[in-house]
């Protein structure tokens, strides 16, 4: 193989390393701000931008190979707003990750958008660093919050500490207890099986039995169900 075409090999395969991302978000300088910050890291790739839920469904309909890791979504759009139209990204892209970027901070609101299968919460205050790193995080496999977000969590789990236990949570072991936890606090695959001195196929292998126990088939909608207080 010449070198001309080991060059191209190595330069593609860096290409396919890198995290790829769309945006849907009406604020025109949010938006342009993100992406021109994206644009210097070397791990991550804005491939869309959209200012609406229904550009972006319909830009999906008309390119059915385009592939995204990770859609970093908004909810106050014209039209449809994010929470409206995540059920209906998911319904069309069910691998997609969705991160929510917002203003919104309320907690029933938070709550919604984790039961509908977002994936990570990220507040609009946060830094372009910040928010950079939380979609490394979940490109890694976990979930992620900002601090003013989860301290609203934070809120919710201690309103509902004297709630009595739900029966579903009889289903899991101690191990798969501990796991669902680590995942709700945005752990990935890696750091679980290091904290619990357990490889990465055995987390898998946890999780698999955890998603069959609690009747889910992803890790949002586990993390949904445990924030819901029904583990």
């Amino acid at each position: 193989m010449s070198t001309q075409a080991l060059q191209l090999q190595s330069s593609n395969t860096h290409m396919s390393s890198k995290i790829s991302i769309s945006i849907v978000e009406d604020n025109i300088a949010i938006r342009e701000n993100v992406s021109k910050y994206i644009s210097f890291t070397n791990d991550i790739v804005v491939e869309n931008t959209f200012g609406s839920v229904e550009d972006y469904l319909a830009f999906n309909k008309k390119n059915l190979k385009s592939i995204t890791d990770i859609l970093l979504l908004d909810i106050g759009l014209p039209g449809k707003s994010g929470l409206e139209g995540l059920p209906l990204i998911l319904e069309q892209k069910p691998g997609l990750d969705v991160v929510m970027l917002t203003t919104y901070e309320e907690e029933d609101i938070i709550l919604k958008a984790l039961c509908l299968g977002a994936v990570a919460y990220i507040s609009k205050k946060s830094s372009l660093a910040e928010i950079a790193e939380a979609l490394r995080i979940v490109s890694n496999g976990g979930s992620y919050m900002s601090p003013i977000i989860a301290r609203e969590i934070f809120k919710h789990f201690a309103s509902t500490a004297n709630a009595s236990p739900k029966i579903n949570s009889i289903a899991l072991s101690s191990r798969q207890l501990d796991i669902l936890k680590q995942l709700v606090e945005g752990l990935t695959y890696k750091s679980i099986g290091k904290n619990l001195d357990i490889s990465v196929e055995t987390v898998k292998s946890h999780i698999k039995k955890l998603y069959k126990a609690i009747h889910v088939s992803n890790k949002a909608e586990a993390i949904a169900k445990y924030l819901k207080g029904d583990i």
